[in-house]
């Protein structure tokens, strides 16, 4: 593809139309409420979050792009100037509400582009999205894979969010007499929240700005703003701190967790500076319950004996890998399912991200691109077969935004420390 047609989560001028994986903030860098550069395509769910992040943005820039769905578009060339026609499909990435991946087709070959995303053989979606990524190739090759890296290193080997969430439940089991203090982002975990709620079968506490994307995404009535409904609460993940929760200690018995992969990684990197060292699991995972999904909210649970994936860090903290982000295992799966020509990561780190060329080159080439599990039809007729759709202006629903605008916090975390800030790449021959 030509530079200068389509850019994914970068926002700098110089691209026809712009597509977005998610709302995460390390994807929306350079995107404002005054933004005019352009179309933005994005998944229905992000349309329908998109004023509560971007109060005034103009709402007739954005395009829906439907899941599964073949669209197409009708851009130029800048060198030739003639017109071409791209197709695109999106594809739940699993990651937080919204999220996706995006294939693109057209005269330059075949790309896709996967954001941050999750691939877990234990979720009732990992078939389905499986399926419709092989549907949409056939048996064409994909020409350029950009991969979510940010755990592409055989150190990083994290239980399923499955088996993570029943951890967290066993904690909370374990203290009775605690308040339960959750740190989390104003978008994702909500099937966590979600699981703890029907597993315990207690209200989970949330700050109002996340209780209105609660009642936007459509989740169960199970989440309130009043604290003495329950005894666990997510809290926004920049409250979250040591000093805060002995703050809370003084008043009553609290503990805090922090469900997330970056710690692990941190303390990975930390204890041995080879960073292309092998690693053992951190998971004690009970094998027998891996296949429960957390979505579905299983009330059958047993506590696990073994909890060696969870940490104490602090008195007061445990953390858990629980994490929206695929381990090394899981990027190496899905490389060998799709085998791309190229692989190019898309996050950049301080120190322990790799370039996934390093692990996988022996699974990409044009020998292996050729591999896949579904019967051939040709190009012409597959285009035919497919069809596709004009992607639309128009965004159902209200968006009305209730209460005053939350001022963003910039902090230096785990999160603004490991990962680049400025995702994205525009989409380029290379």
């Amino acid at each position: 593809m030509e530079s200068g047609m389509i850019s994914v989560d970068k926002w700098s001028s110089g691209s026809q139309v712009y597509f977005l994986t998610h709302l995460h903030a390390d994807h929306t860098v350079g995107l404002s409420s005054k933004w005019k550069r352009g179309l933005l395509y994005c998944s229905r769910d992000t349309a329908r979050l998109f004023p509560t992040k971007f109060p005034d943005f103009n709402l007739s820039l954005i395009r829906v792009v439907e899941i599964g769905c073949w669209h197409s578009l009708s851009l130029v060339s800048p060198t030739s100037g003639s017109a071409t026609t791209v197709y695109v499909m999106a594809i739940d990435a699993n990651h937080c509400p919204g999220s996706v991946m995006y294939l693109f087709r057209g005269e330059f070959g075949c790309m896709l582009y996967t954001g941050d995303f999750r691939w877990e053989k234990s979720r009732n979606t990992f078939e389905v999205g499986r399926t419709m990524l092989l549907n949409a190739l056939k048996n064409e090759k994909l020409d350029i894979l950009y991969l979510d890296n940010t755990y592409c290193n055989p150190r990083f080997s994290f239980p399923s969010r499955e088996v993570a969430a029943r951890e967290i439940v066993d904690i909370i089991t374990a203290h009775p007499e605690h308040d339960i203090i959750i740190g989390i982002d104003s978008l994702g975990k909500e099937d966590l929240l979600l699981y703890i709620s029907r597993t315990l079968n207690m209200k989970i506490w949330v700050w109002p700005e996340r209780l209105q994307v609660m009642h936007l995404l459509g989740f169960p009535d199970v989440f309130t703003t009043k604290t003495s409904l329950t005894r666990v609460r997510a809290v926004p993940r920049y409250s979250f701190s040591i000093e805060t929760l002995e703050c809370l200690n003084t008043v009553r018995p609290t503990i805090g967790i922090r469900p997330s992969g970056l710690p692990w990684a941190m303390k990975a990197v930390k204890a041995n500076g080879n960073v292309f060292g092998s690693s053992r699991s951190t998971s004690g995972l009970n094998k027998s319950n891996e296949n429960t999904d957390i979505a579905n909210g299983s009330q059958t649970h047993e506590p696990n004996e073994d909890l060696r994936s969870v940490e104490k860090s602090h008195e007061y903290i445990y953390t858990v890998p629980y994490s929206d982000h695929l381990c090394f295992a899981e990027i190496q799966e899905f490389i060998e399912l799709l085998r791309p020509i190229k692989i190019k990561g898309i996050v950049s780190s301080l120190s322990f991200n790799i370039d996934p060329c390093y692990f996988f080159r022996h699974l990409c080439g044009t020998k292996q691109a050729i591999w896949r599990l579904h019967q051939t039809l040709d190009n012409d007729e597959r285009l035919e077969k497919v069809g596709t759709v004009d992607i639309k202006s128009t965004i159902p629903g209200s968006f009305s935004v209730a209460g005053r605008k939350r001022k963003k916090v910039q902090l230096v975390n785990r999160v603004s420390l490991l990962r680049k800030l400025g995702h994205g790449v525009r989409i380029a021959d290379s």
